[in-house]
């Protein structure tokens, strides 16, 4: 017998012992569904930042950025999509923990910085505190607020600390964009 003819029958036998246990494979069961995990209403807390975003500085109406906030699995996390109009785009993952009681954010942009916060919901705000790198991994203590006020908004307040205690880094004022 020659090589090819081996080799092709050798093939051959492959081929139809592979479709013979195809056939007598059992068909797959379905994955069950987990129970959901993140259904109380401390889950809930962030949900007034869930939306589309128009983004303007404290008094003005001029668009600065559009933030795209969802909420992902099953409730258990929101994903901020930042798309400033100039600057570094970024995004965020925050979750809640319930055996503490607080929420995480982690951040990073395209210059890499990464800021990672701890906050709690105070009854009028989100509040986070933590620290942020940038590429060179210089880090610095950092403060951010979230407050939904009554006309839908979302006012964002960001801070840095120095040695004269915290300053204002930035503030954000978020409104769902108008139709038309």
């Amino acid at each position: 017998m020659g090589e090819w003819q081996l080799q092709g029958g050798l093939v051959a036998v492959g081929v139809v012992l592979l479709a013979g246990l195809s056939e007598a494979a059992p068909a797959e069961a379905p994955i069950p569904t987990p129970p959901p995990t993140c259904s109380s209403p401390a889950y809930r807390q962030f949900d007034f930042w869930v939306g589309e975003w128009e983004v303007s500085r404290p008094g003005s109406d001029e668009v600065v950025a559009r933030s795209l906030i969802e909420k992902l699995y099953h409730g258990c996390a929101l994903r901020e999509n930042w798309m400033p109009l100039k600057g570094s785009p970024g995004g965020s993952l925050n979750v809640y923990r319930s055996k503490t009681g607080e929420w995480r954010q982690v951040w990073t942009d395209s210059g890499n910085e990464v800021h990672e916060y701890r906050g709690r919901w105070t009854g009028k705000a989100m509040e986070f505190e933590g620290e942020a790198k940038d590429a060179a991994d210089l880090g610095r203590k950092v403060r951010m607020t979230f407050e939904p006020m009554s006309d839908g908004s979302v006012v964002q307040t960001g801070y840095q600390w120095s040695d004269k205690g915290w300053a204002l880094e930035y503030q954000f004022t978020y409104r769902h964009p108008r139709a038309g």
